[in-house]
């Protein structure tokens, strides 16, 4: 009885603080990014479950005036039906209503929300894994989304197909706070937070106030809303989560689309030669040399001393060292002589923002067709050079007159001599079963069980050390996911010119294992991982290689669990 009338009385509690709040003012194309991090879940009364409490609000709106035409619906992958009568929620409002001045309206019981027939990809990262945006992307991108919220709202499909209308996407989260369950979209945490004094921000100041912030935003501003162009790995403020953060909105193939074109694109954390074409009519020498400046987000990176002969040309270039952070970069150049351009728009990517799901044992893909593996170019070798430039002297004797005395003058000129420099990269790798798989011989095991990778890269060069970079980044891909849709990036071991790569740990591995896990549904025959060796960078451009390795397949990890020592190692192969 006592504990019944505690929940009553944080019931009123929570019903009070939000009457009391004063209203607040504040193939699809997808304007939707996100960032987060590692976090703390909280404890006793105040704790997210993390993964998969989750799910989204999505909101049709006129493409043209932003008009909601729909009344929102959440989805989540969650069973929640049993909460459905004692869950805190602030009705299905869109973070449109709150800009136009709406309040938050606090019920208990009553939540409704759709349950996906294809699971959504998770929205909110946690610690064990971050979300992903590209299959965010993907995922409400796709026709089946477009048909699952047009049959929810009773809109026509052609209309939302043909870009009559924008689909407003909010995070959506599922937590415990003071011994309840709430659901809110990230506009609601901000203005809850706000009427809590800060409260919900304190006991929450990664799960809401960074991971659930930063779970959506623009990459574009759209209407009415701003584009997001801040921090995406730290806690945000209350006002932003309530005016710009937790929103994605996606429009159809058929409506206008507008794509940023970039000249470069570079990984986060990474090395890269940054360069430029220098062309003059005029020599320049050691006393009028040339120089190039490279000016990146407010720094000034300058490459001086160079020597062109008349009508020449040459690379200038930079080492630099690219954000933590995925971005937009913009380098502006300025140079004595001509350039072959003025500014570079360059995009950071993280290659570590896409990891494979864990797989399951009851996972199917009956439809599954083994793909082509991907044949991209590779450039092995590259070359490029330097003018080195010296005074010639000839001396030439003058005579003299009858009032002056004779004088010897240089009649010198400069001569020039190109210096040519090369870098060549080489590498092999090797794909070999798990030490934990028991059945594995050689190459061959059974599809279920996961697989190690080794990667040797070498770099040889004929350059200085601040010509080049070392090779820093791979990635592989995988034919279940047809080369496309999820990857790992590898980790570096050790550094310098001759570099090796592994498989980072794998979350979902119980022995903490550095291995991807075949799907168990994956057909008898060749299983082919592709891997791109990136990043060994030099003013010609950046050197790549792209590898593959085959394990076959024969069987899966099923067959091993009829056997009499099956229990062990299903116990292995599963639990991991």
């Amino acid at each position: 009885m006592k504990q019944i009338r505690k929940i009553v009385m944080i019931i009123l509690l929570f019903l009070l603080n939000c009457i009391l709040v004063l209203p607040c003012y504040a193939t699809g194309n997808g304007n939707v990014d996100g960032g987060g991090g590692s976090l703390n879940k909280g404890k006793d009364g105040y704790y997210w479950p993390e993964i998969g409490y989750d799910g989204v609000r999505i909101t049709v709106v006129d493409a043209q005036s932003g008009q909601k035409i729909s009344v929102p619906v959440d989805y989540t992958n969650l069973n929640i039906s049993s909460l459905s009568s004692t869950i805190c929620h602030f009705g299905k409002v869109s973070k449109i209503d709150y800009r136009s001045g709406a309040g938050l309206s606090p019920q208990v019981g009553g939540y409704r929300c759709q349950k996906p027939a294809v699971s959504m990809p998770q929205i909110i990262s946690g610690n064990n894994k971050k979300a992903s945006i590209t299959a965010i992307r993907r995922y409400f991108c796709s026709e089946a989304a477009a048909v699952m919220i047009a049959n929810d709202t009773g809109i026509l499909f052609e209309d939302i197909e043909e870009g009559k209308y924008k689909l407003v996407i909010e995070p959506v989260i599922y937590l415990v706070y003071q011994h309840l369950y709430f659901a809110m979209t990230t506009t609601e945490a901000g203005l809850y937070n706000q009427i809590t004094g800060g409260d919900l921000g304190y006991h929450f100041p990664t799960v809401v106030m960074k991971n659930h912030a930063l779970a959506l935003f623009l990459e574009q501003s759209d209407l009415g809303f701003d584009a997001w162009t801040g921090p995406t790995g730290s806690a945000r403020t209350t006002q932003e989560m309530i005016t710009i953060l937790g929103i994605g909105i996606v429009s159809y193939q058929k409506a206008p689309q507008t794509l940023v074109a970039y000249d470069k694109e570079y990984r986060v954390d990474t090395d890269v030669i940054v360069a430029v074409q220098l062309t003059t009519g005029k020599q320049k020498t050691p006393k009028h040399p040339a120089y190039a400046r490279f000016t990146i987000e407010g720094n000034t990176y300058t490459h001086n001393s160079i020597y062109i002969p008349q009508n020449g040309s040459q690379l200038a270039w930079i080492k630099w060292h690219t954000p933590s952070e995925p971005g937009e970069v913009i380098i502006k150049i300025a140079s004595n002589c001509s350039t072959s351009t003025t500014e570079i728009k360059a995009k950071i990517v993280d290659m570590d923002d896409n990891p494979p799901p864990d797989p399951q044992a009851n996972d199917r893909n009956d439809g599954f067709s083994i793909p082509p593996v991907p044949n991209k170019q590779d450039i092995t070798q590259l070359t490029w050079g330097e003018w080195d430039c010296w005074w010639h002297a000839r001396w030439v004797w003058h005579s003299g007159s009858e009032d002056k005395d004779g004088y010897w003058c240089d009649h010198g000129w400069w001569e020039y001599a190109w210096k040519s420099y090369s870098a060549s990269l080489n590498a092999t790798c090797l794909l070999h079963p798990d030490a934990k798989n028991p059945t594995a011989f050689g190459k061959t095991m059974k599809s279920g069980y996961g697989f190690n990778v080794e990667v040797s890269a070498n770099l040889s060069s004929s350059a200085p050390n601040n010509h080049i970079t070392e090779t820093q980044n791979v990635v592989s891909y995988f034919p279940e996911f047809y080369y496309r849709e999820y990857w790992r990036l590898l980790k570096r071991i050790g550094i310098g010119y001759s570099s090796t790569f592994e498989f980072q740990e794998n979350p979902y591995s119980t022995y903490g294992q550095t291995v991807h896990f075949s799907p168990v549904w994956y057909p008898d025959g060749q299983y082919i991982t592709y891997i791109e060796v990136l990043d060994a960078w030099t003013p010609a451009g950046m050197l790549q290689i792209n590898l593959t390795d085959v394990l076959n397949i024969k069987g899966s990890v099923f067959d091993d669990w009829v056997r009499p020592y099956s229990f062990t190692h299903m116990r292995e192969a599963w639990n991991r």
